[in-house]
């Protein structure tokens, strides 16, 4: 019923696109080519358009076709090529292609070229496993890192990335919904907190490796195990003990977390742990 309003509601908006997509801002030309309902034609006219960023936008909507998305896989401008390499509908060859492509672009915060187009790729679930593996060691940690988040990575390409040298990698393992519980239990005693931390909020993280986080050194960790909602009650109520309210904070949202821990923690000290108690049992009703 959901998918027939949206169509509906899409005829109804394509006269309105069609205009639009003739204005001469290219600010509003951009707009329709992102724009969800817009229809294949338009976008095919889009592609051509002589802003990059109206092609770019073109390049990212699902709704484009095949044959656009070749030619944009071709285009002069490498943010055209990142957004076809990061667009769902992408098939498995043109990923392919791209997959060798150079483009860099300059990231401020990290103070480091990042490569775009093959990072695109790599997160693509369309790419081909022979792509992933030939992604998954390149020389850029990003790229690989990229990888490392892809669902479609096998158990055995895995085993080999959670002893990355980048902790970025590891992260990206340990946070994958395909990662075997295995490697969490390898993950769960990284040297870099950041990856324990990642490892103790997953899920499909094992007990044991749950429990063993609960009495990791940082803060931080503990923390992510407390909003764990595969926690054991046990632990969350030793944890409804911890000195840093963070962590009482995060018992007090989970919804594991047994009543009467819950309402001791609704008159704890801090008033972020009050409030967070306090809404859990409302919410409980």
């Amino acid at each position: 019923m959901e998918k027939d309003a949206e169509q509906g509601r899409c005829k109804d908006e394509e006269d309105d696109l069609v205009e639009l997509s003739r204005s001469w801002d290219w600010h509003v030309r951009r707009k329709v080519a992102w724009n969800p309902c817009t229809p294949e034609e338009i976008l095919g006219v889009l592609a051509k358009d002589e802003v990059q960023w109206v092609r770019e936008a073109v390049a990212g909507n699902a709704r484009v076709s095949q044959q656009a998305l070749a030619r944009l896989a071709e285009d002069g401008s490498g943010y055209v090529r990142a957004a076809v390499a990061l667009n769902s509908q992408t098939p498995g060859h043109i990923l392919e292609a791209l997959a060798s492509d150079e483009m860099v672009d300059y990231d401020s915060d990290l103070a480091k070229n990042r490569y775009l187009v093959k990072e695109g790729v790599a997160r693509n679930r369309n790419i081909s496993q022979s792509t992933l593996v030939h992604l998954a060691r390149d020389f850029d940690e990003h790229v690989r890192a990229k990888a490392a988040s892809n669902p479609c990575m096998t158990g055995d390409l895995m085993d080999k990335l959670v002893k990355d040298v980048s902790w970025l990698v590891r992260d990206n393992i340990a946070r994958n919904p395909a990662t075997p519980e295995d490697l969490l239990v390898y993950l769960s005693a990284d040297r870099i907190m950041d990856v324990r931390a990642t490892v103790a909020s997953n899920p499909r993280t094992p007990a044991e490796a749950l429990a063993a986080l609960a009495h990791d050194k940082s803060w931080e960790v503990r923390e992510a195990v407390a909003r764990n909602p595969s926690l054991d009650a046990k632990i969350l109520e030793e944890l409804s003990h911890h000195w840093s309210w963070k962590v009482r904070e995060a018992v007090a949202q989970n919804p594991k977390t047994p009543v009467e821990t819950v309402k001791r923690l609704a008159e704890d000290l801090d008033q972020s742990v009050q409030k967070a108690a306090l809404r859990t049992l409302r919410n409980n009703g």
